[in-house]
């Protein structure tokens, strides 16, 4: 039996599943949770605590095709500047309720486009954040940068403002994948900004990379993955890209029809995957790569690999908070999200009050599901005595839970004394494996292809 046949056995070519940087996922959110306990869960963050900090900033220059985040486009800088007053606005509320002497793990900027700010702009909203929680000694300032979006000026910027880790979303480098999917992005462009980010001493770069794209080819991905490596990125972030036209509209500008199948799909991040290990590159979880060096390779062969919604994280702060319109926080209790328009969160923030406007507060099993899905997700092996330590859960149930798993992909996970494990030939199923311990209904929710 081939490869491709056995996985098709097990539904990987038609199945929709959750990404699940969450659990429970985004779709299960609900109107449970308001602007008060958000404001309580802060508040109850312990003295001196670390935690994460994301800046969402939802504006584009331009409004890629392919990209279905809460974006909004603008040629004008006023919305921006707006809309940075507000931020800091959000910092002083954000302060009148986080305990003293917490610091940051970790700080992102994300998008949208993070690097339309201004030089000004930046240094204001980074010193207004860093005097309410500064970065931990060893903490991470990272931040979104658009390679058609970005200057010297910007740059510096950033890098006295701190900022230690730089990411570039690539995508592809071919010019008629770039056209069908609304990004163009010269390879030279990008290879003189990633030269820039280095030259200012910042050594820890990121890129993102795609698969299945419209016109994409095994080929033509190979090309792609060769100029990337010429930028010797420390990760990359290689993500099968989401068709989801009736969710995002302006989707519906890809030719759908030049669109490769699930099996090409596969295929794709195959030979893209063989080069990135043929490069020296250690593969994290289900589609990260890193230079054994980094930090989140160390952390992965060490056990301490985490997933939240930016994707594969090292961080291991307990709470992360999220900024600006439409971000999601995460704190014991539960998700907060704020109000996903810009209009209606910043509002919200004018008034002094926190702009939340759903969540999901943890209940019953949610925890302990939540961590064996991320073990999953992140070691393919979730153990047995850690579960049975740290939740309160029998045996008998958990290994019944196993079990049916077992039952459901017959010869792809293997079941012992240690706990469950995903085989390396079934890594392409490993969403579809953990989907067996979500306890939720995903049969509304319009997820992504599984593959």
């Amino acid at each position: 039996m081939t490869a491709h046949s056995q996985l098709r056995r097990f539904g990987l070519f038609d199945a929709r599943v959750p990404r699940y940087t969450s659990y429970p996922t985004a779709p299960q959110f609900g109107g449970g949770v308001e602007p008060a306990d958000f404001a309580n869960w802060i508040a109850a963050v312990p003295q001196g605590a670390e935690i994460s900090l994301y800046v969402h900033v939802p504006f584009c220059r331009r409004l890629c095709w392919f990209c279905a985040c809460r974006t909004q486009g603008t040629t004008s800088d006023d919305p921006v500047i707006a809309y940075a007053a507000m931020l800091q606005q959000e910092i002083a509320l954000l302060a009148r309720y986080l305990p003293k002497g917490v610091r940051l793990s970790r700080l992102h900027f994300g998008g949208g486009t993070p690097t339309m700010l201004s030089p000004a702009l930046t240094t204001e909203l980074a010193a207004a954040i860093f005097a309410v929680a500064p970065l931990a000694e060893g903490g991470e300032f990272s931040v979104e940068i658009d390679p058609m979006e970005i200057d010297a000026a910007r740059l510096d910027a950033l890098v006295a403002a701190g900022m230690n880790r730089a990411s570039i979303g690539v995508q592809d480098f071919d010019p008629q994948i770039q056209a069908a999917i609304g990004r163009e992005q010269p390879f030279e462009t990008t290879r003189k900004v990633a030269e820039m980010i280095r030259a200012r001493g910042v050594n820890s770069l990121n890129a993102d990379i795609l698969y299945g794209l419209p016109h994409q080819t095994q080929s033509k991905i190979l090309d792609s993955v060769d100029k990337l490596l010429q930028l010797s990125p420390d990760r990359v972030a290689l993500y099968g890209y989401a068709h989801v036209p009736w969710m995002s509209r302006r989707q519906q500008m890809i030719p759908s029809e030049k669109m490769p199948t699930p099996e090409e799909r596969l295929d794709l991040f195959e030979v893209a995957r063989q080069v990135f290990v043929a490069a020296g590159y250690d593969e994290v979880g289900i589609d990260h790569f890193a230079k054994p060096t980094d930090a989140m390779a160390k952390a992965a062969r060490e056990g301490g690999l985490r997933r939240n919604f930016q994707g594969y994280t090292e961080d291991r702060a307990p709470v992360l908070i999220g900024l600006g319109a439409s971000s999601i926080s995460r704190f014991p209790q539960g998700y907060a999200q704020n109000a996903s328009g810009t209009a209606q969160h910043t509002r919200a923030i004018r008034a002094g009050e926190f702009s939340t406007h759903r969540g999901h507060r943890f209940d019953g099993e949610d925890s302990m599901r939540g961590r064996i899905i991320e073990a999953l997700m992140c070691d393919f092996h979730v153990s047995r005595d850690e579960i049975l330590r740290d939740f309160t859960v029998t045996p008998e149930s958990l290994d019944a839970m196993f079990a049916a798993v077992q039952a459901n992909f017959t010869g792809m996970v293997g079941v012992d004394a240690a706990g469950l494990t995903i085989l390396p030939e079934a890594r392409p199923l490993t969403r579809m494996i953990v989907r067996q311990f979500d306890a939720y209904d995903q049969s509304r929710a319009q997820h992504s292809s599984a593959v």
